[in-house]
């Protein structure tokens, strides 16, 4: 039996220029440029440069607009998207940006990518037209890190299918071990066993008792030595003390990345700071890095179209379409503006409130000086909404003259003392980091030792916290911070 209710609720919805305004605000710096260029293509109502002046005509055409146009269109007002405060989303504290050297590309010098510097050393070989093919499918086959760790069956199965070559595990290790000798040491390697073992080969002076040693290690005591287990590799080895500490040390210093960070040119990623800070004399100023923010404005040529409306007939439903069309783009680039204006609010508000809440780090840089902080503390400074804080804190960073910081940094939880106050937990990570700098590397503390020496600071903090937080400074266990 069907049945009819009424219901009533209350719901909250975001409208098309808050979720604008949001998108907006998350945006670093860096790449707000490329969010404005993409708006400046799909909007012809947009564009850059300075708001010049409105002269007389216009304000006569904004006149018999409002006399002549109906009532279901007469909401549409030049003056709403051509009044000056629309000219630019330039703000006091915005900075200085128009200096040619800061408009300069960093000039990066030309290189060839490792693949590359791979297959010129596979012509020096002199191999036949079908071993240089194997070859270089060896080569393409080469990790990012200088791995090879694709199977060599599939490799096979690569060969035949993509190049009609049949060849055998033989044959293809015989050309893999050639590439292996190739620069960087330790290239094309299976697997960091057999990277360290070709590095140790192709040591100068590979007699070297050392280097026999370190061998042996990583031949015999492979998984002991990557357990730090030297005791173990001491007696299985029959090495003395000295002997074994001389092997470890040369086989830490290889590469275990023979490939690097990238197979291909990298270039160096800066963290471009959205906000400078400058210190005069004890007194500070934020100001907004804009490099990447071009000036903004209203397309004068619409309202030009504007005019030829008002001079034409009404009743034309094809005009009113595309007069229609043409108050959608002026909106849609009135409603950009304001939100780059109120994102830059939003970020200056944010950061001012950052920084009179941790003060006392901005005057020094000390990092114990940080307070413990939270998205609602600054949010209730603010009177916004956590998550737009959050948006700014997660995507911005800060120039300071002690170094260029991610508004992140500056938020951590608390931890008591036993004068029941609370400190950044910040500052337990910094003291203990260095507790473990200062230890004795023979022997080095366990995380029940370095529970006790906080709390003999003051500081009430549990086990688990402590491995927490030694894991966050990626700290290894006390096992694996031995030394011998």
């Amino acid at each position: 039996m069907q049945k009819l209710n009424l219901s009533q609720s209350l719901s909250q919805k975001l409208s098309p220029q808050q979720i604008q305004f949001i998108k907006l605000l998350q945006v670093p710096t860096a790449e707000l440029d490329a969010r404005i260029e993409e708006e400046l293509e799909i909007n012809p109502a947009l564009e850059e440069g300075k708001t010049e002046e409105k002269d007389a005509k216009e304000d006569d055409f904004e006149d018999s607009y409002e006399e002549e146009t109906p009532q279901d269109d007469r909401d549409v007002n030049i003056d709403d998207y051509l009044d000056d405060e629309y000219g630019g989303y330039k703000m006091q504290g915005d900075g200085n940006y128009n200096t040619d050297e800061e408009d300069r590309e960093i000039p990066i010098s030309s290189q060839s990518s490792l693949h590359e510097q791979l297959v010129s050393q596979l012509s020096f070989l002199r191999l036949d037209e079908r071993k240089k093919i194997i070859g270089e499918q060896l080569i393409g086959s080469i990790e990012n890190d200088g791995y090879i760790r694709r199977d060599l069956d599939s490799i096979i199965n690569d060969l035949a299918f993509s190049q009609n070559i049949e060849t055998d595990i033989d044959e293809l290790e015989e050309i893999l071990r050639k590439i292996q000798n190739f620069d960087p040491a330790g290239i094309a390697s299976r697997n960091l066993q057999e990277c360290l073992t070709i590095q140790l080969e192709r040591k100068e002076h590979p007699d070297d008792p050392t280097v026999q040693n370190a061998l042996k290690i990583i031949h015999d005591c492979f998984d002991e030595f990557t357990k730090k287990h030297y005791t173990k590799i001491q007696k299985r080895c029959d090495m003395s003390d000295e002997e074994t500490k001389e092997a470890v040390n040369l086989i830490t210093k290889l590469n275990p990345k023979p490939g690097g960070v990238a197979d291909g040119l990298v270039r160096t990623q800066y963290v471009i700071p959205d906000f400078i800070l400058t210190n005069t004399g004890g007194k500070f100023e934020i100001s907004l890095n804009s490099k990447n923010a071009p000036e903004l404005r209203i397309s004068r040529s619409y309202s030009e179209m504007f005019d030829a409306y008002d001079k034409s007939d009404k009743k034309d439903k094809k005009l009113k379409e595309t007069v229609t069309f043409v108050k959608q783009k002026l909106d849609a680039a009135k409603w950009f503006i304001d939100a780059i204006k109120q994102r830059q609010n939003t970020l200056l508000r944010t950061m001012e409130a950052i920084l009179q809440y941790q003060k006392e780090f901005f005057i020094d840089g000390d990092e114990t000086n940080l307070r413990p902080m939270i998205l609602k503390d600054i949010a209730e400074r603010i009177d916004m909404d956590i998550s737009t804080v959050s948006r700014v804190a997660n995507s911005k960073a800060i120039q300071t003259e002690f170094g260029v910081y991610p508004l992140k940094y500056f938020f951590s939880e608390g931890i008591a003392t036993d004068s029941g106050e609370d400190v950044s937990n910040r500052e337990v990570k910094y003291i203990l980091q260095g507790m473990v700098d200062a230890e004795d590397k023979k022997k080095p503390l366990s995380d029940d030792k370095l529970v006790k020496m906080l709390n003999s600071k003051g500081y009430n903090i549990a086990r688990r916290t402590v491995a927490k937080y030694r894991e966050q400074l990626q700290i290894p266990v006390a096992r694996l911070r031995k030394e011998l």
